[in-house]
C-alpha cells in the first residue's frame, strides 16, 4: 500500500536533485518503481501525489535543504555523486574570466564543435565574465557567408551565451600594425624564396637568405605584399623562431601570405591575410583572454603563438589541451558536406545523415544532452571515442518523460478480426504519467486492423497473439478470432496495431533508409519527439506524415 510518507520521500528527493522543484511525472514513475502494484490504482493516487508535489515545491530551496539534511541525509550522497561530474576548477582565476570560441565560418557547427562551446560556456557561467565568439575568417577560400548567421544560431540553440561576436576580418589593420612592430624589431622578415625551397631550408634547420635582410627592407617588402607588387605565392612574412627546434613546423613559421581570392565578406579589400597562429596570438592578447580551452591537436600552434607573446612581453593565457574525441558513424567534414549538398546527395546542412548541430536537432536530440555528455566527459587529456550508446541513453532520460506514445506499423498487413462483442482500444499516452491522457479507438465487432507483416508472419497459425491494449487473438492466416485468456502477457507475443482508417506514415533514418507504414490517426495532432511503441523515438516536425528517427 502506498502511504503519503513514501510519496513525500520521492517528491523531496526529486526536488532536491532539481533545484527545489519536483516533477510530478518523475515522482509517479518512482512511486510505481517502488510499489509496482500501484500501477493498477494510479488514477486514484494521482490527486495525493499532486498534493504532495505542490506541498514540496512550495517549501523553497532553503527549507528543502534543511529537511533533507535532518531527515534524509542519504540524498546528500546522491548529490555528491552527481557533483563528481562537475568540471575541474580553472587555474589562476582572478575574478572573472575571458574565454573564447573560435570556429572557422566554413559552415554551421557540428557535434565536435559543441564540446568546445559547452565547456567554455560552463566555465564562464561558473566564474562570470565574457565568452567571445571569434570567427576566424582569414582564409577567403574557406568562408561560407551563411556561416556568419548559422554559427550564432547553433550556439543560441545549445544554450551557449556569447557576449561578443568578433570576425577577424574586422581586425586586419590591427594584424598589419602588429606585424610592422615585429618587422621593425627584427622578429619578422619577408621571404621571397619559392615555397619548396623555403620548406627545404626549414627541414634542414638552415636560414633562408632573406632571414637576415635589414628590417627596413622587410618592411618595404611587406608594403609591397599589401599594395599588389608581389603576386600570390611570391612573398610571405615569417616569424623568426629557433631553427634548431625539434619540431620543423615551429621553425620560422609563416605569419602572413597573399591570397587573391575574393573574400565573401570583404570582397577585394584585403589581399594579405594572417595565418591562424599569428592572428590568434594577437587576438588572445587584445581581447584579454584569461583561459583557453583547445584540443591536443593545437599543442604545436600554442608553442608557435607563445613566440608572439614573448616578443611583445605579453602575459600568456592559461592553456588547457584536452584529448581528441573520435566520432564514428557520422559525417562532420565541412568540405565533404558542401560537395554533397551541391551534388544533391544531401538536402542541406540539416540532412539527418549528417553530424551538424542542425541535423541532430532535427532528429530530436535535446540541447541538454549535449551539455550533460560533454560535462561528464570533462577535460581529459587522453583521447577517446564518442559513444552514441551513452549519448542516446542520456537523451532518452531527458526526452522520455514528455514523449507521448503512438502506434506505427511498418510494412503493414491487413488482419480481419472476428469478435463476439465490439472492440475498443484504450492506450495511455505515457505509461508513467496517466495525466497525459489516453488514445481511444472504437472498432466494432469485426474490424480490420493493420499489424506489422514481419511480426504477424513470424507466428504460426493457431498462435495466441496480443494486440496491445486491444485484444488477444488466435491467428488463422490473415484472419484472427478474439480469445479470452488467462495467460500472462509474458507468455504471449505482443504487437502494435493500427485502425483501418490510419494514414500512411514514413520514418526517415540517419543511414539514408526509409521505413514506410501506417500510423494511428491521432498521430496527426503530434509534434516534437514521440515514442512509436516497439519501434523507437522519432521527431515529428509537421503534419506531413513523415518523422525523423531519433534512437531506440
Amino acid at each position: 500500500m502506498v502511504d503519503r510518507e513514501s510519496i513525500r520521500k520521492h517528491a523531496l528527493k526529486n526536488a532536491f536533485m532539481h533545484d527545489g522543484k519536483a516533477d510530478q511525472g518523475s515522482v509517479i514513475s518512482k512511486v510505481i518503481g517502488e510499489f509496482p502494484e500501484a500501477r493498477k490504482q494510479i488514477k486514484s493516487l494521482i490527486p495525493s501525489i499532486k498534493d504532495v508535489v505542490d506541498e514540496v515545491n512550495a517549501l523553497g530551496k532553503e527549507k528543502l535543504d534543511d529537511i533533507v539534511k535532518s531527515q534524509f541525509p542519504e540524498f546528500l550522497e546522491v548529490e555528491r555523486k552527481v557533483q563528481e561530474h562537475r568540471l575541474p576548477d580553472l587555474r589562476n582565476v582572478k575574478g572573472e574570466v575571458v574565454m573564447r570560441l573560435a570556429p572557422s565560418p566554413s559552415g554551421p557547427l557540428h557535434l565536435g564543435h559543441s564540446r568546445m562551446a559547452i565547456l567554455n560556456d560552463e566555465y564562464v557561467k561558473r566564474y562570470g565574465g565574457e565568452l567571445i565568439l571569434r570567427l576566424e575568417d582569414t582564409n577567403p577560400a574557406n568562408v561560407d557567408p551563411d556561416a556568419y548567421t548559422m554559427i550564432p544560431e547553433d550556439l543560441e540553440w545549445l544554450g551557449v551565451n556569447v557576449t561578443k561576436i568578433v570576425p577577424q576580418t574586422d581586425r586586419m589593420d590591427l594584424y598589419y600594425n602588429e606585424a610592422r612592430k615585429l618587422i621593425e624589431a627584427g622578429q619578422i622578415y619577408v621571404c621571397l624564396c619559392p615555397q619548396e625551397k623555403f620548406r627545404k631550408f626549414k627541414l634542414e634547420s638552415k636560414a633562408c637568405p632573406d632571414r637576415d635582410v635589414p628590417s627596413e627592407e622587410s618592411m618595404e617588402r611587406f608594403g609591397k605584399m599589401i599594395d599588389g607588387t608581389y603576386g600570390q605565392g611570391e612573398a610571405v612574412a615569417v616569424v623568426k623562431t629557433d631553427l634548431k627546434h625539434p619540431n620543423p613546423s615551429i621553425r620560422d613559421w609563416i605569419a602572413f601570405r597573399i591570397s587573391e581570392a575574393p573574400h565573401p565578406r570583404t570582397a577585394d579589400r584585403f589581399r594579405v591575410y594572417p595565418m591562424m597562429s599569428f592572428s590568434v596570438a594577437v587576438d588572445d592578447h587584445y581581447l584579454g583572454l584569461t583561459h583557453v580551452l583547445r584540443g591536443k591537436d593545437q599543442l604545436t600552434n600554442t608553442d608557435k603563438q607563445k613566440y608572439i607573446f614573448d616578443y611583445n612581453g605579453w602575459a600568456v593565457p592559461e592553456y588547457y589541451h584536452y584529448g581528441m574525441v573520435n566520432m564514428p558513424d557520422v559525417v562532420l567534414k565541412t568540405s565533404i558536406i558542401k560537395q554533397g549538398i551541391s551534388r544533391g546527395e544531401y538536402t542541406g546542412w540539416d540532412d539527418i545523415r549528417l553530424g551538424t548541430i542542425r541535423a541532430l536537432r532535427k532528429r530530436g536530440y535535446s540541447k541538454d544532452t549535449f551539455r550533460r555528455y560533454w560535462i561528464e566527459s570533462g577535460l581529459r587529456e587522453s583521447d577517446a571515442e564518442f559513444s552514441w550508446d551513452i549519448f542516446n541513453s542520456m537523451n532518452k532520460e531527458i526526452v522520455d518523460p514528455g514523449a507521448r506514445r503512438f502506434f506505427f506499423v511498418p510494412d503493414p498487413v491487413e488482419v480481419n478480426i472476428s469478435c463476439k462483442s465490439g472492440l475498443k482500444g484504450s492506450m495511455l499516452y505515457h505509461p508513467s504519467n496517466p495525466e497525459m491522457g489516453r488514445r481511444e479507438y472504437t472498432l466494432g465487432r469485426d474490424p480490420v486492423v493493420y499489424v506489422p507483416s514481419e511480426d504477424w508472419g513470424s507466428q504460426d497459425n493457431g498462435s495466441l497473439i496480443r494486440l496491445k491494449d486491444l485484444a488477444a487473438v488466435v491467428k488463422n492466416g490473415n484472419y484472427a478470432n478474439c480469445q479470452e485468456t488467462n495467460l500472462p502477457p509474458s507468455k504471449t507475443k505482443i504487437i502494435q496495431w493500427a485502425p483501418h482508417d490510419s494514414g500512411d506514415f514514413a520514418v526517415l533514418k540517419p543511414d539514408g533508409s526509409v521505413d514506410h507504414g501506417v500510423a494511428e490517426p491521432l498521430i496527426k495532432e503530434a509534434k516534437g519527439v514521440v515514442q512509436l511503441e516497439r519501434y523507437g523515438y522519432v521527431n515529428i516536425v509537421d503534419g506531413s506524415g513523415t518523422a525523423y528517427f531519433l534512437h531506440r
